[in-house]
């Protein structure tokens, strides 16, 4: 990349799409989903709102299309931006009219659109974070990019839903809709440097995915992907049920994996992005794999049937607190392995393969806590837990990018 791709990381704007990006997401598949419970809605229905969160997984399908199409004088990740981001406040903005229980069909089918946007801006986000980040800026970068994510959660998903009983359904999409816009406007003083036109060839998916394999481990590092949130994972599908079977309110839920989770995640996230910096990435691997474990065994109380606000307060805190770390960490090694000419559908694969197997485990931890119990459940996801250890251990140092201080003595 470019020395000048590299100038003065653009921090704020990257913290403001990253939040902005899931304010309405947060609100349809969290708040959206009480609203229409509290009206009676059947669940068969709501659990349409949830595939919602396909669209993050699959976005690597279009992501070619951000890397091959510019915009002319508007830019090229910056001219996606400023078409996805006018794109969801308009569509937040054609929702408010709608009532949410009688015009169920057409709300649904406005959430898709913004899911789509929503996924699109991430994209391009990550494009620009690619491009724009030095090596060295890439533990902060994906810090900011986790954080930012937690912050649109807990706005979208919490803020906006206590507002929800003064200011109604209309209320809600104009303040989403204001939110998000308010990244349109710092999109326009952006300034992208010029990009070389890259051949079609290097920019498709399978060029992407033939490109990761071929990389330096590729296979473990694809592996990897697939198997290192996996215990956490499972603990995570666990939370929720825990809280309910022990009489929690929807709305302690709520304040509890929202609220104090989404907090706690903020922060462990930021201090991950400092600890990759202070201490290389390979450190980092193994630190945030080992973490996982007492994020797991921080569950025992509520499994063991202590449902005190202690116990719920300790559980959620500490599974969040040590999950983030390894987000971050695997965020930045994305990154690392990301070709400059296709970097929207390199990390859009990566993450798609990390955020899809996380999600069907959490699918598949769920139904079987119905089978063998949570105990059995949370047994195997220490295990799992304690199984990333060693597979990042014996990871080679390459894999761990160019920033290393071994790496960097030996440049100098």
């Amino acid at each position: 990349m470019a020395a000048a791709e590299h100038a003065r990381p653009p921090w704020a704007l990257l913290l403001s799409l990253y939040t902005t990006q899931y304010l309405a997401p947060g609100f349809f598949m969290v708040a959206l989903v009480a609203i229409l419970r509290r009206a009676g809605m059947p669940l068969e229905q709501l659990g349409a709102i949830y595939l919602l969160g396909l669209f993050w997984v699959l976005k690597f399908l279009w992501a070619p299309w951000v890397d091959r199409l510019s915009f002319g004088r508007w830019g090229h990740e910056r001219g996606w931006l400023l078409l996805a981001q006018a794109g969801m406040v308009l569509a937040l903005l054609a929702m408010a009219p709608l009532d949410p229980v009688q015009d169920f069909s057409r709300v649904l089918a406005g959430c898709v659109v913004v899911g789509a946007l929503s996924a699109t801006q991430d994209l391009a986000a990550d494009a620009l974070a690619c491009r724009r980040l030095a090596p060295s800026d890439r533990a902060l970068g994906n810090a900011i990019q986790a954080a930012g994510g937690l912050l649109g959660n807990l706005l979208g998903a919490g803020a906006v839903l206590v507002l929800y009983e003064r200011i109604g359904w209309a209320g809600a999409m104009a303040l989403l809709a204001a939110g998000t816009a308010v990244t349109w406007v710092q999109l326009l003083a952006l300034r992208e440097p010029p990009q070389p036109r890259v051949p079609p060839e290097r920019a498709g998916l399978r060029a992407s995915v033939v490109g990761l394999w071929r990389r330096p481990q590729g296979a473990r590092w694809l592996a990897m992907l697939a198997l290192y949130p996996v215990g956490v994972s499972m603990a995570y599908a666990l939370l929720t049920p825990l809280l309910a079977d022990a009489g929690w309110s929807l709305e302690g839920i709520g304040w509890v994996v929202n609220g104090l989770g989404s907090l706690l995640g903020i922060v462990s996230a930021l201090a991950t992005g400092w600890l990759i910096r202070r201490g290389g990435r390979r450190r980092a691997l193994v630190v945030a794999a080992a973490l996982q474990v007492p994020g797991v065994l921080a569950l025992l109380p509520l499994v063991g049937g202590d449902s005190g606000t202690g116990a719920a307060l300790a559980g959620a805190g500490l599974l969040f607190l040590f999950y983030n770390p390894a987000l971050v960490v695997m965020s930045t090694l994305m990154m690392d392995r990301v070709d400059p000419a296709r970097p929207a559908t390199d990390y859009a694969l990566q993450y798609g393969l990390f955020l899809g197997f996380a999600t069907v485990v959490t699918g598949g931890a769920t139904a079987l806590a119905g089978v063998l119990g949570y105990g059995t459940v949370l047994a195997l996801a220490v295990l799992a837990a304690l199984a990333a250890v060693p597979l990042a251990l014996t990871t080679n140092a390459g894999l761990a990018g160019p920033q290393e201080p071994a790496a960097r003595a030996a440049t100098r």
